[in-house]
């Protein structure tokens, strides 16, 4: 057993070793020189340590806008999210009415759905409401989502139904149980559900390329994409600015870790 479990640990250890040096790679990267970063004999650490790139890119590329354009979308809509996924949540986990289990295989096929299949639907219901070209059109598509819906069902199906009846005996309503009852005790996968949220407005790039026009509302992906074609293949700027972009993923990861992984456990051992 002893044995299995090291031979485990050894596996995870070069798994994320591997999966780390691209991320170590383009951190170090941003601190080096242009005429290092193109060196015919390439090193992987800087051997002159510089923060031009940094000072350049900010300076150059408006990229104070688009960081704060980024956090405000994927703040929001991950706000949004939890909020309507957990309502969702509950009460595909906790009442009982006909055609629930329809209602809840139909969101789950929605998850075999790329966004490319959905992607003119959408762009003409944002059209239709006027939100083409603002950060709503970034912020209010997702604040619904079928892996969201999923993971908080399966959470909440570990609350046991004695602890909701007991509150509606006693007179609370479902406002009152849903705030005093199931957010507290959905920690955990609220937690899980807040970081992919948060990841997936953070990193996206191919809807917000379609649903903005205007520079000025550019997220931080779409602006390094852009940053390219603006400025010529200035690289290192690009790599500066990539390394930014990673630090507010690291530490919502950091705050939620310990939530992330219990969420990710308990929603799954209950169907």
């Amino acid at each position: 057993m002893k044995k299995m479990s090291y031979t485990n640990y050894l596996i995870a250890t070069i798994l994320v070793i591997i999966f780390l040096v691209p991320v170590i790679y383009i951190i170090s990267s941003s601190f080096k020189p242009v005429g290092e970063l193109f060196s015919p004999s390439p090193t992987f650490f800087p051997q002159t340590f510089t923060l031009d790139n940094y000072t350049e890119a900010l300076s150059r590329g408006n990229f104070g806008r688009y960081i704060f354009n980024s956090f405000l979308v994927a703040i929001s809509s991950t706000i949004i999210a939890i909020l309507i996924n957990t309502m969702s949540g509950y009460a595909l986990a906790k009442f009982r009415f006909k055609g629930d289990s329809i209602i809840m295989l139909v969101i789950l096929s929605t998850i075999m759905l790329p966004l490319e299949v959905i992607m003119v639907p959408i762009f003409s219901v944002l059209r239709f409401f006027g939100l083409y070209n603002s950060l709503w059109a970034l912020i209010i598509p997702p604040a619904a989502t079928p892996t969201g819906i999923f993971l908080m069902r399966q959470y909440l199906l570990t609350i046991p139904d004695e602890i909701i009846q007991s509150a509606r005996i006693d007179g609370a309503g479902e406002f009152r149980i849903f705030r005093s009852i199931i957010l507290p005790n959905a920690k955990p996968a609220i937690a899980t559900l807040a970081i992919f949220s948060f990841m997936w407005r953070w990193n996206d790039y191919v809807w917000p390329l379609i649903a903005i026009s205007s520079p000025r509302k550019y997220t931080l992906q779409l602006a390094i994409a852009n940053f390219t074609g603006e400025f010529g293949a200035d690289y290192s700027s690009i790599l500066a600015m990539s390394a930014i972009s990673m630090i507010p993923m690291l530490i919502v990861f950091i705050i939620f870790q310990r939530q992330f992984v219990q969420g990710t456990v308990e929603s799954g051992m209950k169907g």
